[in-house]
């Protein structure tokens, strides 16, 4: 979208596994222990990194880009594996990591969560550029640095490990039982503060909002009678079109353990000497979000939570990355305010615990903000043998089935709107998660049983578009079957082919099976038989779309946009 030109995002999501007795935490506790600076040497890029952060662009924010530190993931590597061996030895009391406000922040957050004091000595701190001062120490964010609280008397142990791994190690303070936050330069007192001021008893901004503006509503519009040609505008559209472009460039089988890679509803991987498989997803409409801040980012968890039931997943917990624009505008924290309330509210209907998360604001050029832009992480797990169930029909002769809300004309915020009409307009697709949730339920019970072998929402681009990736294998990884059509039974006009209802999934399965596949639907999930796939082409009464030109523009066009 052009909004993000002047603030692109990236957010990135990362998972890890960690045995329960051995979780370390970043807190400072135990008068007298030492507490070690590990890592990199600290220079002077990323100064002011997080107050960066905390502006708009404007006239002149070219000087300010520098700040933006660069990483060295080997070094990083290295650092990861050596903090890795210390933790084995069962020294350390607490160790975080320094980000934003690099030693400034860590040192402080850990000293409030323990409840103590901390005294660091900053002239002790390894550095690569000469002449630093105690205030270009404190605020440098230098990538692959560690701040670790060791148990007293067990010095050497740190010193020993990092040194064999070829990484910087000193002593540079200790904890106290003052509760003050204290820095020295050459024995003289920098800077001093009460940790509280700092963490727990800091200022609560209460900052005025309103509430977001109603969306414009949708002009009457005269719909195309083309649908083969509406349907290729839409899969052409970088939100739709195939990404291989971007995953085959890194590979995503390393470890042998990936059981559906990317491209599909959901990513699975299985946890070695377990009958654990964990499913991830991640989640970003700003297009929704900015018409509704409320309603389109319930939307987004719900659609995280269908994507991992179309693996037979149930959610474990979600990670945000909020993405805002300037909070001291009354309408861009009413969108934030009204975005976060929307999250929690479908959260707590689906059961999904918000394990993390973190903020982006001023996302602002020239007084331009971003699109309201929840960027959303979900981790979906589920026991027991491999759940082989695809995002592709891959052969003739399978049931076709659209399964929770049948019948919409829902095209507000779609991306048919935006695609033909170049309109961003009326009120994204209503949410019921508590129904939602009856539906995701009903799917696993389906796949768990092997009863279906095709699950598929249906989001950007409506039923047209979730059928088309059905048809030709989607973008996902792995094996990839032929392209597979599908010949729709009943009448359906374009509204009712691009309208992006929430609640609905579509399902493939043997002919045999659907007596079952109907028996084990509640009587509150409606069910619609759509076709047998077969054949060359996706049609429907009036109109037909040959797969070969469909793949063509589904495959491509992703590579030649972003060029």
């Amino acid at each position: 979208d052009a909004s993000y030109d002047g603030n692109c995002l990236v957010n990135a999501f990362c998972a890890g596994l960690v045995r329960k007795d051995r979780i370390f935490l970043g807190t400072a506790a135990g008068v007298g222990n030492p507490v070690f600076y590990v890592g990199a040497r600290t220079g002077r890029d990323g100064i002011h990194g997080a107050t960066m952060a905390s502006e708009s662009f404007g006239e002149g924010s070219e000087e300010k880009r520098p700040t933006v530190q660069v990483g060295d993931p080997f070094q990083e590597k290295l650092l990861l594996e050596a903090c890795l061996e210390l933790m084995e030895r069962g020294c350390i009391v607490g160790i975080q990591d320094m980000g934003a406000a690099g030693l400034t922040s860590s040192s402080v957050e850990m000293a409030g969560r323990g409840g103590a004091g901390l005294l660091m000595h900053l002239d002790r701190v390894p550095m690569r550029e000469q002449g630093m001062t105690p205030y270009e120490i404190l605020l440098s964010e230098s990538q692959e640095r560690m701040l670790i609280v060791l148990q007293k008397g067990r010095e050497a142990e740190v010193t020993e490990v990092f040194q064999k791994w070829d990484l910087q190690v000193a002593e540079v303070g200790e904890v106290t039982g003052d509760g003050h936050w204290r820095t020295t330069w050459h024995g003289v007192e920098v800077a001093g503060i009460p940790v509280p001021l700092l963490t727990d008893a800091a200022p609560v901004y209460q900052r005025p909002w309103t509430e977001p503006a109603a969306p414009p509503p949708i002009p009457a519009l005269i719909h195309p009678a083309d649908i083969p040609a509406v349907l290729k505008q839409m899969l052409a559209d970088p939100d739709v079109s195939d990404k291989r472009w971007i995953w085959r460039q890194y590979d995503h089988q390393v470890g042998t353990d990936v059981e559906a890679g990317p491209g599909g509803d959901a990513a699975v991987i299985r946890i070695k000497g377990t009958d654990i498989h964990l499913a991830f997803v991640a989640e970003c409409n700003g297009r929704h979000v900015g018409l509704d801040p409320y309603t389109g980012t319930m939307g987004q968890v719900t659609e995280a939570a269908r994507n991992l039931a179309c693996v037979g997943a149930e959610p474990i917990g979600l990670t945000d990355c909020l993405n805002f624009g300037n909070p001291e505008r009354p309408e861009i924290m009413g969108q934030f305010a009204r975005s976060i309330d929307g999250m929690a509210e479908a959260c707590r209907l689906l059961s999904i615990p918000v394990v993390s998360g973190n903020v982006s604001l001023y996302n602002e050029t020239d007084g331009r903000s971003i699109l309201p832009t929840p960027g959303l992480a979900v981790v979906g797990m589920y026991r027991g043998p491999r759940r082989d169930v695809r995002a592709a029909f891959g052969q003739a002769g399978l049931e076709v089935a659209l399964i929770g809300v049948l019948a919409t004309r829902h095209l507000g915020g779609s991306l048919y709107l935006r695609a033909v009409h170049s309109l961003h307009a009326g009120a994204p697709p209503e949410v019921s998660p508590a129904w939602e949730r009856t539906l995701h339920d009903a799917l696993r019970a389906l796949i768990a049983a092997s009863l279906v072998e095709v699950a598929h929402d249906c989001s950007d681009g409506g039923l047209l578009v979730a059928l088309t990736e059905c048809c030709l294998g989607g973008g996902s990884a792995g094996r990839r079957d032929g392209p597979v059509g599908l010949a729709l039974e009943g009448e359906w006009d374009l509204p009712l082919l691009v309208g992006e209802a929430h609640g609905r999934v579509l399902i493939a399965y043997p002919p045999a099976q659907q007596t079952q596949v109907r028996a084990m639907l509640p009587p509150s999930v409606p069910w619609l038989r759509l076709g047998t796939t077969g054949g060359d082409s996706l049609s429907a009464a009036g109109w037909s779309a040959p797969l070969a030109e469909l793949e063509a523009v589904f495959r491509g066009s992703f590579a030649a946009w972003a060029g």
